[in-house]
């Protein structure tokens, strides 16, 4: 490219930045909502149409072009990876939890009851409970080793799980 040719383009890039700059900014922030990020997105529509003008790109119709550009860019936009930093949560109000120690280990507690509570079911409730709760094996590989249907192995564990119930709250 000679610099006659970059000297003309740069015209017809710098008379569309003025023409189209307004309108390409009031496009941006509609779909971004944030000022410095449309305009910055903006700029690089007219980067990007620079460097595509430059390595020999043919434009018919440059309003058309720099929307089209833009669009892409606020797509991309779109698709980031958002990180927010904790100082600018907690300018917005946001307070972690430290979490209450306590209850994780009173959940634990219930847990072990629990366990030593189905030992006071009946044998074919045991079995079944200590097959779903204890070992977490799915309705499948229990019916698999007992020989029984899922449908029955579900219903003996909704059961145990009721007598459970009934135990733990006696106690």
């Amino acid at each position: 490219m000679t610099l006659k040719q970059e000297i003309q383009l740069q015209g017809i890039l710098t008379l569309a930045y003025h023409e189209h700059k307004k309108a390409l900014n009031a496009h941006a922030f509609f779909k971004v909502h944030n000022r410095m990020i449309s305009e910055d997105l903006v700029q690089n529509t007219f980067m990007k149409t620079w460097t595509y003008i430059v390595k020999g790109g043919k434009v018919d119709i440059m309003k058309a072009f720099l929307y089209h550009v833009l669009n892409n860019l606020i797509i991309d936009e779109y698709r980031k990876h958002k990180t927010t930093s904790l100082d600018a949560l907690l300018v917005k109000g946001f307070e972690p939890s430290m979490g209450d120690p306590s209850g994780h280990m009173l959940n634990a507690l219930d847990g072990k009851a629990l366990v030593l509570l189905i030992q006071s079911l009946p044998p074919t409730y045991q079995q079944v409970m200590r097959m779903r709760y204890v070992q977490d094996l799915s309705l499948k590989e229990i019916s698999l080793i007992t020989g029984r249907s899922k449908n029955t192995v579900a219903v003996q564990i909704h059961r145990g799980v009721e007598k459970l119930k009934l135990i733990y709250h006696r106690a």
